[in-house]
Formats: structure tokens, sequence, C-alpha cells
């Protein structure tokens, strides 16, 4: 799967100690995420109340749901390529417990349809011991694998796959590259003020000089700007006007195309190198 060779190619860029904590920190959401759908497959009532909460949703915030856990999980496992100052996500983008308990049930109900696809053509009222025995299987041989690097990370890299191909379908243009949004406010506020040293730079937004002395914004990809210039393009998109450098969003398809297309880029970096060195 070339997908899981690219993201895994930008995981193997990580010093070994992000190494390990990454794969702790999954393993533990993993279990916690583990532990949840099972409470619901074991309970009839929480069961019965998840699903009728699923049914409730229309195909549209289906998607959405599916998206923020998508967004989530990918904040999960991009936190170590974000520069220093790391922005946490925007409650419009994180996930509520009871939108995390349907998600996951929508997710595992899209592996089931997919594996074993006669358990869900038994009535509704069926479905939880039906379910409640696959998935038991499931974790059974999933734990087989064991907790090193591969036995974690692999299993994580293939959930977040399908889910962006789940989202990617579900979504359409809504999680295309290219639809401008305006910057996070709380990216904005974390900007830092810079001096201009030396005789200063050309803003290329109102082309005018930047004054030595002056303090002006700094960018994360390290370009300088007025900031009477940049606060009101920060307002229209998300991109630094020289490099097209992305700044978070509050808009969640764009979110997960930032952290998606950054992934992928680090990962197809590193096997072009690893290409480069084999020659």
């Amino acid at each position: 799967m070339e997908e899981e060779t690219i993201i895994t190619a930008a995981l193997s860029t990580l010093a070994s100690p992000q190494l390990t904590d990454l794969t702790s920190s999954i393993l533990s959401l993993t279990l916690h995420h583990h532990s949840r759908l099972s409470s619901l497959l074991c309970s009839p009532s929480l069961f019965s109340l998840a699903l009728h909460h699923l049914h409730s949703l229309s195909l549209a915030h289906k998607t959405l749901l599916v998206a923020k856990y998508l967004l989530s999980s990918l904040h999960h496992l991009t936190r170590h390529f974000h520069p220093p100052t790391l922005i946490p996500p925007h409650p419009t983008t994180t996930i509520k417990h009871r939108d995390l308990d349907a998600a996951l049930l929508l997710i595992f109900l899209c592996d089931v349809h997919q594996e074993s696809p006669e358990i869900l053509k038994t009535p509704r009222t069926g479905w939880r011991e039906g379910l409640r025995k696959h998935y038991s299987k499931t974790v059974l041989r999933r734990s087989s694998v064991g907790v090193h690097y591969g036995g974690v990370l692999l299993p994580y890299v293939e959930m977040v796959i399908r889910c962006w191909r789940f989202v990617g379908v579900m979504a359409g243009c809504a999680v295309k590259e290219g639809r401008e949004v305006a910057a996070a406010p709380a990216a904005v506020v974390a900007l830092p003020a810079v001096e201009v040293r030396g005789g200063g730079g050309e803003c290329v937004i109102c082309r005018e000089k930047m004054g030595g002395g002056r303090d002006v914004c700094e960018l994360p990809c390290e370009h300088l700007f007025h900031w009477m210039c940049i606060l009101p393009w920060l307002k229209k998109t998300n991109t630094c006007p020289c490099c097209r450098f992305q700044l978070p969003t509050e808009d969640v398809f764009c979110e997960i195309e930032r952290l998606w297309s950054a992934l992928i880029k680090i990962g197809d970096g590193a096997l072009s190198g690893n290409a480069r060195d084999g020659c």
C-alpha cells in the first residue's frame, strides 16, 4: 500500500526518543478506544444509545463525525512534526465523548461490512452479540502481534488511511487541496513579533521596505511581514504569501488536508533520500 509506505517512511525520520514516545502514547490511546468500544458492545443500553445516535445523524454529519475523529488521530500522529510552538486544536475540531463513541462504532461497522458483512444482514436486535464476538476475535488476533513499534503504529496508520479514504469519498470537494480558509485566530495570536535588523527586506504584500528596528510579524516559515499587512491577509487565507506554508485553521476538512499533506511530504522526502542513498 503506497500511502502506508509513505507514512511509515515519515515516521522513520523521527528520533528514537520521539518514536518511543509516539508509540507509547498511541498504545495508550488505542487501549482507551478499545475499552470504550468494548463497553458499548458489552452493554445493551450503551449500544442502543450509540446506535440510535448514529442513525439520527445525516450522511453529512456522519462524514463530519469521522472527519473529526480522523483530525484528532492526525494531530496525534503528527505532533512531533509540528513547529516548536504547538497550537492546540480549536474546539470546533475536537470530538466530544458521545461523538467519539458514535465514531468508533461507525468505523467498526464499516470494518465489519468489509470483513464479515453477514453480521449486518441479520435483524438489528441481534447485531450487538454478533459484533461483540467479531470484535473479540479481532482484538485477540491483533494482540498477538505484540506492542513493539510495528504492532502499535501500523494498525494505527492503517486506521488513519481508512478514515482518510472514507472522508475523501463522502466529503468530495470539502477535502480537496486549494480551498482557501482563514488562519485560526489562536494560530495568528501565537505568531511572534521580531525586530528587523540591518537594512530590512521588502514586505511582499505592500511592496514597501521593512524599516530596521521596527517590530514585524514572523511566520513559522521564517518569512517576515508588516503586522498591518499580514493580519488582513490571514483573515482570508491561512497560507504564507511567499512560500504557501499553511497555518492551522478552524475548518475540519482543511486541517485534515494540511496535516495529511505535511505528513506525505515528509514521507516522500524520506523515500527519495533512501533511493539516492541506495544508488
